[in-house]
């Protein structure tokens, strides 16, 4: 069995809006065709200026994996692809994402996530690692799929 490094997976940054989930979509069936390992990573942080009593009762890495699970699960249904691994992150998504990419074969984003203005081309999130990024940026528009696979 032929072995991976951390440098030739496809990372696929996930935040639970329709555009992360068509961008998970878009680069399972790219990492079979590459033989890469696909990951799926949310960041989470907490708001500035929390008060310390919601600090105690909120679980955010909790939700984020929540978040995480709810869109693998829109994307694949019950059959998420093999070696499929899900990581949670504490930090910025932008920020976090380009560390990421430090040791990554692509990064997969799409192109909007959940905020912001929706007539935009790209959100802060993508802009910010295709411009900063260590590795190829992917960034999925629409509900396509790569050439030879059905939406």
């Amino acid at each position: 069995m032929e072995q991976h490094t951390s440098a030739d997976r496809i990372v696929v940054g996930v935040d639970g809006s329709e555009s992360s989930v068509e961008a998970l979509r878009y680069a399972a069936p790219l990492a079979e065709v590459l033989n890469a390992p696909l990951e799926a990573v949310i960041t989470w942080t907490y708001p500035p200026f929390t008060p310390a009593d919601l600090l105690a009762e909120w679980h955010p890495e909790q939700d984020a994996e929540q978040i995480l699970a709810d869109a693998v699960t829109a994307a694949f249904g019950e059959e998420p692809p093999s070696g499929l691994t899900r990581t949670v992150l504490q930090g910025p998504p932008a920020a976090t994402l380009i560390d990421v990419s430090e040791t990554s074969g692509m990064l997969v984003l799409g192109s909007r996530g959940h905020g912001g203005f929706v007539g935009l081309l790209l959100g802060s999130v993508s802009a910010a690692c295709a411009e900063h990024a260590h590795c190829p940026v992917l960034i999925v528009h629409g509900s396509s799929a790569p050439a030879g696979k059905a939406a």
